[in-house]
């Protein structure tokens, strides 16, 4: 059981599923996708704090938009309502300390890119949209 009542989160996961975010909801689901040793994924740590919605949803929507390269896969988790599949996300993104809202990339199992909340709260949308396209210039 979540923090959040499900009615109110559910809008808030659709900001992300309708824009093709895959929402895992376990632990299992979690390992099976940051596990895989090809290819590059976007996890997305939704929240429903006012940062993940001016600024972190909006990035995440414009950058995988508007990129010549993209991540081959896009998934999130919610941080306060799926704890354990949460956990097991932020386990692959050690060594950087739990974070919501934040985004993380990977390739081939490994974590090469991180915008932790603080990127996200201190920075302006276009600043994060331009971090997002580079990093997946660089890496997908």
């Amino acid at each position: 059981m979540g923090m959040y009542p499900e009615y109110m989160v559910a809008p808030i996961r659709e900001d992300l599923t309708s824009a093709g975010f895959e929402q895992l909801m376990t632990p299992e689901e979690v390992d099976q996708v940051l596990s895989e040793q090809e290819g590059t994924v976007l996890v997305a740590v939704n929240s429903v704090c006012g940062c993940a919605a001016a600024k972190a949803r909006p990035a995440l929507k414009m950058a995988v938009s508007s990129s010549e390269k993209r991540p081959d896969k896009l998934v999130t988790v919610f941080a306060g309502m799926e704890g354990e599949a949460v956990a097991k996300a932020r386990e692959h993104m050690l060594p950087y300390p739990p974070s919501s809202p934040s985004i993380a990339l990977f390739k081939n199992g490994e974590l090469v890119h991180m915008i932790e909340r603080y990127h996200i709260e201190g920075n302006d949308l276009i600043r994060i949209v331009d971090n997002l396209k580079g990093a997946f210039e660089d890496y997908c």
